[in-house]
């Protein structure tokens, strides 16, 4: 893979980790959502906070990218990379909403990276 052709694939998915975060901090917002039954007042003041319009913004542009670079690149060899995001997550979230991730979870990831290592120089 060449490395402009990663640093795209990359960029969609820097936007995509962008986009759960933004999703996190609107429900942050207005706390746990209930299903059953639905409370429909609390799942439509999600949609006033701002949080989430940048996070579906993310989403956009992250589609828009990703549709680049799998013009450009096997999508066998580009989904796997995706997983970047499992790592960009646990970081940003310790960083910015203060979820501290355990050793399992630290560990998992690690091998996940090490597999995203292996199909990108595949």
């Amino acid at each position: 893979m060449k490395l402009s052709d990663f640093a795209i694939i990359s960029i969609g998915v820097v936007l995509n980790a962008f986009a759960q975060l933004g999703l996190k901090a609107a429900t942050r917002v207005i706390g746990p959502m209930r299903l059953i039954p639905p409370e429909w007042n609390q799942l439509l003041s999600v949609f006033a906070v701002p949080a989430l319009w940048w996070a579906l913004v993310a989403y956009g542009v992250s589609v828009v990218v990703w549709i680049i670079g799998l013009s450009r690149v096997p999508v066998g060899q580009a989904y796997p990379l995706l997983s970047m995001g499992y790592l960009i997550n646990i970081v940003l979230a310790w960083w910015l909403i203060g979820e501290i991730p355990n050793v399992q979870r630290i560990l998992g990831v690690f091998v996940i990276m090490v597999g995203v290592v292996m199909v990108a120089r595949s």
